[in-house]
Order: C-alpha cells, then structure tokens, then sequence
C-alpha cells in the first residue's frame, strides 16, 4: 500500500483526516501535562516541533471536542485520554511568521501587529463562547494579551498558549549582516524592549489570571535567556529522558517503513537493509538526553528520503535536503564568530569529540559574541542548531562530550570550510575535475600537486603549533565533499579501528564506472626532519622519499591500509572497486603520495 508521507506539512488535523503517515507520539501527553504548566521544548529545525503543537492544540482545543474520537481514537491517547481532553481555549503564536526586517521599531511594530491579528482571530474562532468583546491597542500587544485573559477567564475555560519557533525572528536579527543588527536585537530583549514586555505580560498571566498552561517551541536558549528576568518560570524538558524522541523516528520505525515502501515498489527484501544503512549514515544519530543510549532520525530528511524512494523507487539523488538551507545560513554565521573557523575543523576530528564541561542551558547574545568566551559556548549553539550531539561518552573529568551526528551535518561543515577556501567559482570547478581524475582513473597525482601548489602555502606559522595529519586530511576532505556519487567520510569504524578517509560508491550508484577510494594520512613536522621550509620545499620528491623518517611513516600508512581494505572487503564483498592510497605530509610544505590497487 503506498504511504502518504507529509513532507513540509505540520498540521496534525489533515495528517489525520487525509490519511498521511503519523508516527505517534500522543503518549507523552500525559508526560507533559505532570512536567508542568509552563514549559519549554528545544530542537534543532526541521524537526517536527510544529507538528508537535499542532498535536496539543487538537487534543486540547475546546472547539474541537466533536472530532476527538475521528482524530484521536486510533492513537495512543485515545485508548487513555487525560480529563483536560478538549478543555482549553487554544490561542497560538509562530514567531517565524514576525518579520524581523527594519529598524527596532518597525520590528516591534511587527510583532505587535502579528499578535494583535492572533488575537482578533481567535475571538472569530471562539466567538460563541465569549460573552464580552477583547480590546485590541494596535501598538501594544501586551495589553490586547491582558484583555484576552480576562474575557476567557470571564468565560470560564482556561487558557493554553502556544507558541512556536519563539526565538526565530530575534535570531534572525541577531544573525543578520545589517549594520546596527546587534542593537535592533537589544531593543528586542533587553530592557522594557517589545518582547521581553510581551514575555512579562504572559508571566502575570499564568498567576492565577486564566492563563493556564504555555508550551514554547524554539530551537536555542539564546532569546530564552535574555528575557529570563521577564519570564523565568518555563522549565526546559529538552534534556528529559522521556521526551528524547517526542520530536524524530525510532530506527525500528523507520526500519518498518523502509520495508513497506520496499514492498510497494517490487523490490527485493534485502533492498530495505540498504535503503536503511543509508538512511542511517545520513540521517540517524541525534541524542538529546544523556540518560538514553538510543539515537533517533531527523524525521524532516527521512520523509525526504522515503518520498523520493517510493515515488521513484529509487534513492534521491541529492541526499542532502535543500531546504537545509537556513541550517547553511546559521553555519556561516557561527564560522563568524570568535574562533568559529577553529572549532569547525576540530569538529571533524572523530578521534577527538568535542569535550565541554556541560551543555550550556542558558546563555544570551552577549556570551555568544564575546570575543574572549568559552568554547563551551559555541559548542553548545551548535549542538542547539543540530550540528552537534550529545556523545554516549564521558570524560574521566565527568565532561560531556558532543559529535557530530551524521553525515548530512559533516557534509554541511565541509561545506562551509569549503566556501572560506575556495571562494573563486574557478578554483570550485578546477577542484571537481582533479576529483573527477581520482575517483574514475584512481590517478591522485593532480589532487595533491593542486594542494600542495595552492592550499598548503596558505597556511602560517601558527598553523604549526597544533598540525598532524587531521589538518591535511581535512584539506581533502573539503575538496572531495560534496560528490552525490559517494558516501564520503573521515575515521571510518571499522572492526574497531578507523580509516583516515573513505569514499564508497553509493549502492544505487554501482551501475557507473566509478572507482571506491581509500586514504591513509601521515604527518612529519619539519623539526623532525631538521628541514626548513625553504629546504622541503627544494629537495627532489625522490630524495624526500629516501628519508628514514618518511619511509617509516609509508610503512604504517600502509600496514594500515592492508587493515582496512581488508575489513571493507569483508563488508561489502565483491562489488568493491578499491583503490588505497598513502598520503604523508612533510610540514605544510610537500606532499609524497603513493597508490595501490
């Protein structure tokens, strides 16, 4: 039977009504009704927070009681439903529809705006249950919110306030390159600003005034923490254990899924272990709770992933969904950051997660510019943002450690680092035929002379100081990103060892003539050799390789090598069309590259 996946679509009514796939999670609703009355949920974008409300406002909304049994009575909760079922007057908010263009007080305007027409449609919408009129002040939206809360109180049901991506529109200020952006963000949040006034106004509401419950959506802490003052009672629940997949697919879910399309399509069976392997590398390994060892998908990309497959019963050719491209856009701006470029590349180091004393709960615009700030920080905004997840290991020193979960955020960071080293669209296209050159002859030779000839002499001396092979290898590893053809990734597992860099075919790439690759690296500073610069950079290749030192590393390289080929061999059998090559590195000067089949 073929699925309806809802891609883009968050509205849990016509999930329901229109027979589109829902993956239930109605069990938490009692969970979230005893974690309180005030709460706050985070997660990356695209993850299905929308959704999420979407759930609760159709579950509680008192104007909806008729459909209950249509929407809810095939799901968990409808089995067991809580008494405050269909009890609430709903009213909701999405911050992503406020414009954060102009100046502070246009922006203000905005939002003031936007919550005056949330309010005026909501007494449209509940207008037979109101006995008094709600007074509207077109530029203080706080006080139209005062004077909702008493015409429902009055009523006498309670309130539910929902409010959804509530730090978009302030990040979107904070990240923007307009001059003054920083201080239009201030006006916002600190201050008697707009939103923080707002924020006061729905704190008084919920002491006793009608305002019952609020459930905020976001993606960081980072607006959170600069109205704390004006509203610090929302309890985080982000990090609970029983909400770590509120938000994502189990991989048992997904893994039914995958065989049902495999099914409609005619496949053979073992076609949906594939399918599932890939899904897996690109889109599995989110875990946001360290009380949990399980990790969940991106349920955005995996429908992305499913939707294509079954309509072409065959894998999308672009693995990575274009509507990432916001996540692109806050990349950029963390590389922008203080040591924002440092941090991406030690991101790629698998061997060395990124180790912090906690996840920062709380911290404001103020601690994220800071130029002399804590890496934890940075850190800690891009585990916010997805790019970043919680490790299952902890440091002898009882830190938490973060990864990069999958191949979809690696690619996005290789991507990055990519535009700050290639920023000439000539340079891109010169990069792509030497790749073109590796993977379909297996001829390395062109790649390494262009790094060495254009990308090592960009390097200075305080590049030295904390070089090894994770450096050169990154080089590559931004040049060849980005290939639909392959799974590329750095620090391959295999048998409990790890390979430097692998570029495996796609399965559903097998039918072209393409050559799977695998790179060892080895770096020998100039001390070591008791070379200069100037001498490295002289010497005939075929000296350089005479070296004891050199030849000692090509050894190990290829010790290696013999490891690993054998271990991908064992994994993916005779469909392998392996090429290993060794790759040692003297200084940032030269590069000895040597091939074997």
């Amino acid at each position: 039977m073929t699925i309806e996946f809802p891609y883009g679509l968050a509205d849990f009514h016509a999930l329901i009504t229109e027979n589109y796939l829902y993956v239930d999670r109605t069990d938490r609703i009692p969970l979230i009704e005893k974690a309180g009355r005030q709460l706050i949920f985070l997660r990356p974008r695209r993850f299905g927070k929308s959704l999420w409300l979407s759930v609760l406002e159709n579950y509680y909304d008192i104007a909806r009681a008729d459909e209950f049994d249509k929407l809810f009575g095939h799901l968990a909760i409808g089995k067991n439903p809580t008494p405050r079922r269909n009890s609430y007057f709903i009213l909701k908010w999405d911050f992503s529809s406020v414009s954060p263009q102009g100046d502070a007080e246009t922006i203000k305007d905005n939002l003031h705006g936007y919550i005056n027409v949330q309010i005026r449609n909501f007494c449209l919408r509940y207008k037979n249950y109101l006995s008094a009129e709600v007074t509207l002040y077109p530029h203080n939206a706080a006080l139209s919110l005062e004077s909702l809360v008493a015409v429902t109180r009055d009523a006498g049901h309670p309130l539910y306030l929902l409010i959804d991506e509530y730090d978009n529109f302030a990040n979107e200020v904070m990240m923007s390159r307009q001059r003054g952006a920083r201080d239009r963000y201030e006006a916002l949040l600190y201050g008697e600003g707009a939103l923080k006034s707002l924020f006061k106004t729905v704190k008084a509401a919920t002491a006793g005034m009608g305002l019952e419950r609020v459930f905020i959506t976001g993606v960081s802490p980072v607006a959170m923490s600069d109205v704390s003052s004006a509203y610090n009672v929302a309890e985080n629940i982000s990090g609970e254990l029983e909400f770590n997949d509120l938000c994502g697919f189990r991989e048992a879910e997904v893994a039914a899924i995958v065989r049902q399309v495999v099914d409609t399509c005619h496949l053979p069976v073992s076609e949906a272990d594939r399918a599932l392997d890939m899904m897996r590398v690109f889109y599995n390994g989110y875990r946001f709770s360290t009380d949990v060892e399980e990790r969940i998908y991106n349920p955005t990309l995996a429908i992305y992933f499913l939707k294509h497959f079954q309509q072409r019963c065959r894998y999308p050719n672009e693995i990575l969904d274009e509507n990432l491209a916001t996540d692109r856009l806050k990349l950029e701006y963390v590389s922008t950051l203080p040591g924002g470029p440092e941090i991406l590349t030690q991101i790629l180091d698998v061997q060395q997660a990124v180790s912090i004393p906690a996840l920062s709960q709380r911290f404001g615009v103020a601690e994220v510019l800071n130029p002399v700030r804590d890496s934890a920080v940075t850190a800690s905004l891009l585990y916010y943002l997805g790019m970043l997840t919680l490790n299952t290991e902890i440091t002898d020193l009882g830190e938490t450690t973060l990864t990069v979960p999958n191949l979809t955020a690696k690619d996005l960071y290789l991507e990055r680092l990519r535009e700050l080293h290639l920023p000439s669209g000539q340079e891109t296209d010169e990069v792509r035929a030497l790749a073109k050159q590796l993977y379909s002859r297996g001829d390395i030779q062109p790649l390494c002379e262009f790094i060495e000839r254009e990308r090592m002499q960009l390097f200075d001396n305080r590049d030295y100081a904390s070089t090894n092979e994770l450096t050169i290898k990154t080089v590559f590893l931004m040049l060849l990103a980005g290939n639909i053809f392959y799974i590329l990734d750095s620090e391959t597992e295999l048998e409990r060892s790890y390979a430097d860099l692998t570029m495996i075919v796609r399965p559903d790439m097998r039918q072209y003539k393409l050559l799977d690759i695998l790179i060892e690296f080895k770096y020998l500073s100039l001390e070591k050799l008791k070379l200069s610069g100037r001498q490295a950079r002289e010497m005939p290749r075929e000296a350089l390789e005479q070296l004891a030192e050199v030849k000692t590393q090509r050894q190990r390289a290829e010790a290696g090598l013999g490891e690993y080929r054998a271990a991908l061999q064992a994994k993916y059998g005779d469909v392998l069309r392996l090429r290993c090559f060794s790759v040692v590195a003297v200084g940032f000067e030269r590069l000895l590259w040597a091939g074997f089949d």
